[in-house]
């Protein structure tokens, strides 16, 4: 425990220095000293480039997005410091190296709540790009594929970018520019690791052509021999750091094309839908373990990958497992049939015709689009959920999720939505003109007591 409170003071001292050494937002003076590795030189050709204009641009526009930019500025340069460990040191034991990414998880951290005690902030949008996609900084603890992982943040920031893009696109070009600025941030983030750290953080083997570099552990005082095995000492150690970032990483810009229903979506008479699965997603699952960085010990076992499934099995309709399947469809339904959607990601499903219920469970970026159901539709247990009623719905229960979006039919404006347990939602009431508007569902109540009993009534969340 002293060694990982001993290295987590190296990296605040190290990060003190270096905003000591830089002589603006992302400058730092020793960029071009021979000392410096070239992997952490491109790094601060990042810092120098597209961060510093971000700043810059922030601070033009000012108020919560310039206090936004200096909380992102103190995440990159953590995440420098982090990176010159790497370049000097060995890869430590999983235990040391999540103690080492702690700073920069407390970084993305302070990032989100600025957004989160804010959200009557009239730049909500700009909080909200920056929140959404910052855990990208967790790359670090990716692996084998950061780079994707970087990419999925961006993703999520960009359905708010839209959202300035479209508010200010002919009123104000500060705000354009702010946008571009941002997310090339990203894109050059992701070329720099597919040329330095393609399948994760780069750590170094030796410090000299003779001398083997230490292990990151102790403060780095002394080299030392390397850990026994391979790197990566197993699942669980590999499933520990990447949960770091996965319990941050709440992006909201997914199932795009969900509005409209395209006509040409096919139609599966077959149910077996069994390899719908397609690629398998980068990035942290918050209900699966993550692969391990390196191989795993014969000796210690792995859960399989269940398999994906879409068939019916008696009276109920069982979507499970799927990955990527952005076209699943249900089509031959009866009234006394139900349908039961267990752990599906980043995928899309259709249901067509009148059933009696349908349940959501521990499933993340799922769409789902469906006619009518007599009884209820359910979400649990999952995140980043967009549900589209094209006919009518008695009722829809949202528990234990965040992020939840409800586009509503005219058919369908009667129902009753009921919440626990649960955070950003929206409902989404059509307009005339074809478009949707969206009503957030209050998460902040205040309770007093009148004397008789208790009150509780809706409060704005303060800005």
């Amino acid at each position: 425990i002293a060694a990982m409170e001993q290295l987590v003071e190296r990296l605040e001292r190290a990060v003190e220095r270096l905003e000591t050494v830089c002589q603006g937002p992302g400058l730092c003076g020793d960029g071009s000293s021979p000392g410096v590795a070239q992997y952490v030189q491109a790094f601060d050709a990042i810092l120098s480039g597209p961060v510093a204009e971000y700043i810059n641009i922030s601070k033009e526009v000012g108020g919560d997005v310039q206090k936004h930019a200096e909380m992102v500025h103190a995440g990159f340069m953590t995440e420098r410091s982090l990176l010159v460990t790497a370049s000097q040191h060995q890869q430590p034991s999983e235990n040391v190296f999540s103690t080492l990414l702690k700073p920069i998880s407390e970084q993305i951290q302070m990032v989100q709540n600025l957004r989160e005690k804010n959200r009557g902030s009239k730049q909500f949008n700009h909080l909200s790009a920056v929140s959404e996609s910052i855990p990208a900084l967790g790359w670090v603890a990716m692996s084998p594929k950061p780079g994707p992982y970087v990419k999925e943040m961006t993703d999520a920031a960009m359905f708010y970018t839209n959202r300035i893009l479209k508010e200010y696109k002919d009123v104000d070009k500060k705000q354009v520019d702010w946008v571009k600025a941002y997310l090339r941030i990203w894109t050059e983030l992701q070329a720099y690791i597919k040329e330095h750290h393609t399948t994760g953080l780069t750590w170094s083997k030796t410090v000299s052509a003779d001398q083997p570099g230490p292990v990151a552990t102790e403060g780095a005082k002394a080299p030392s021999t390397p850990p026994t095995g391979a790197p990566g000492s197993g699942a669980d150690d590999s499933a520990t750091r990447s949960a770091l970032f996965a319990q941050i990483n709440r992006g909201e810009g997914i199932t795009s094309g969900l509005r409209h229903v395209s006509d040409d979506m096919k139609t599966h008479k077959n149910p077996a839908l069994k390899n719908q699965g397609g690629p398998i997603r980068s990035g942290p699952k918050p209900f699966t373990s993550p692969k391990p960085a390196c191989s795993v010990n014969p000796s210690q076992k792995t859960s399989p990958k269940q398999p994906a499934l879409l068939e019916l099995e008696g009276k109920k309709w069982r979507v499970e497992n799927q990955e990527n399947a952005t076209n699943l469809v249900i089509s031959d339904t009866e009234l006394k049939q139900v349908a039961y959607v267990f752990k599906c990601t980043n995928s899309t499903l259709q249901i067509k015709g009148k059933i009696n219920s349908i349940t959501l469970d521990n499933c993340k970026k799922l769409g789902l689009v469906f006619d009518d159901v007599v009884g209820i539709v359910e979400i649990i247990n999952s995140r980043d959920i967009k549900v589209q009623v094209m006919g009518k719905v008695p009722t829809i229960s949202i528990n234990k999720t965040d992020g939840c979006h409800v586009y509503l039919s005219k058919n369908s404006l009667d129902c009753e939505i009921v919440s626990a347990k649960s955070s950003e939602m929206n409902v989404l009431i059509p307009t005339e003109g074809g478009d949707f508007t969206e009503f957030p569902v209050p998460e902040q109540f205040k309770t007093v007591w009148n004397g008789q009993k208790l009150v509780t009534t809706v409060t704005e969340i303060a800005g």
